[in-house]
């Protein structure tokens, strides 16, 4: 590998921290601000993350097309200006319409784990196309893994701070952290790789993809955005006993993506995807039955890591089933159609969590991931290679 491509991944990875560390505040501290301190009901909170996620998901196919075209660095660092500016607006009001137009311009969506990087996600398109072309083939699934790992830690150590500043504080920290983030990628070299927009070569795998994505947004929307709710609604857990049970989440959600290319090894694509994401769906339709607490505790900590084990090899296998002056609009395009889905399953199950019938969201999404991995089976089941068997 090149010195000039060991140094843009570091960039890149630096910046992805200082964001990470920012959307570890964010995603304690808003469902906090908003339940808690303005005393909305959780119809409310759903509202606001269904609106962000559905713009997450035309922001990321705006700046996945725009990579493309337009070119990289431009893109990504255009892109992540969002973070701050949203951070800055929380900090300066809390009126209605800025804690709208922040959830919306900073990705507060909380359709991921921490490890995920479930706000601004509209970036992580740019972030995946841009990590893709500078990492060699045979290790792409360890960088994925590797820069998720530490993306989680960080946003896992940024939860800590919700435990000894205000809101109002933790929103302009995180602000200038983000910015941070921001300012350093001034100095990545990203490779001049440009498509043509009117072409898609790759549009049968990208399609596959994009359904597999749907189905995984939609059961994302019914139950992410709502575990630290679910926690606060029924055990009563004050701000700062979640914050800690979240960094511990989050720590074994990170350290998880390191087997990722162990488990690629191994089992391959298809299988890691399987046998990680049935495990949740167990433990995820057990969470609202019981009520002890430790056992509730136990799977909140555990079902992160199985969402997010696999992501790394899902990323490795688009970005290299499609032509590489492609993969922007390829990730975009799963993102948008990705959290489209959420965004629905979102505001739906927002209204069931108002309500007595807090456990069916749990149900709904035992039976959508049961259809996902299946399609994932009839879909790439035969893929042994993925630079073999572009389709």
């Amino acid at each position: 590998m090149l010195r000039s491509q060991r140094i843009s991944l570091t960039i890149l990875l630096l910046s992805r921290i200082t964001r990470s560390i920012a959307a570890g505040m964010l995603a304690i501290t808003f469902p906090y601000l908003i339940l808690n301190d303005l005393h909305h009901d959780p119809l409310f909170l759903g509202s606001i993350f269904a609106l962000a996620t559905l713009f997450t998901a035309l922001l990321g196919l705006f700046f996945g097309t725009t990579t493309d075209i337009w070119g990289r660095k431009n893109t990504l660092i255009l892109a992540t200006c969002l973070l701050p500016v949203s951070s800055f607006l929380l900090w300066m009001s809390n009126s209605t319409f800025i804690l709208f137009s922040a959830a919306i311009l900073g990705g507060f969506s909380a359709t991921g784990s921490l490890a995920g990087g479930g706000i601004g996600g509209a970036v992580q398109p740019i972030q995946n196309t841009v990590l893709a072309d500078l990492a060699p083939t045979d290790r792409r699934t360890f960088y994925y893994s590797t820069f998720a790992f530490l993306n989680g830690i960080a946003a896992a150590f940024g939860t800590i701070f919700v435990k000894f500043l205000p809101s109002r504080e933790i929103f302009f920290l995180a602000g200038l952290i983000s910015l941070l983030g921001t300012v350093i990628l001034f100095f990545i070299h990203t490779p001049d790789i440009k498509g043509k927009i009117r072409k898609l070569e790759s549009k049968i795998t990208i399609g596959k993809f994009t359904l597999t994505g749907l189905l995984n947004g939609v059961s994302q929307g019914l139950i992410t955005p709502f575990l630290i709710p679910f926690f606060i609604i029924i055990y009563k857990l004050p701000e700062s006993r979640m914050s800690s049970y979240t960094f511990i989440g989050g720590v074994i959600a990170s350290l998880s993506l390191l087997i990722a290319p162990s488990l690629d090894k191994r089992f391959g694509f298809v299988k890691s995807i399987t046998y990680s994401r049935a495990l949740s769906v167990v433990l995820l339709v057990i969470l609202p039955i019981t009520r002890y607490l430790p056992l509730a505790l136990f799977i909140y900590l555990i079902t992160p890591a199985l969402r997010v084990v696999a992501i790394p090899i899902q990323q490795t296998a688009l970005t290299s089933l499609v032509e590489e002056n492609e993969r922007g609009r390829a990730l975009g395009i799963n993102q948008v159609i990705r959290l489209g889905g959420s965004s629905v399953a979102t505001e739906l199950s927002a209204g069931f969590f108002s309500s007595p019938y807090i456990a069916l969201p749990f149900y709904l999404y035992a039976v959508v991931m049961g259809a996902n991995i299946y399609l994932y089976k009839v879909f790439f089941g035969k893929i042994n290679k993925y630079e073999e068997n572009k389709v």
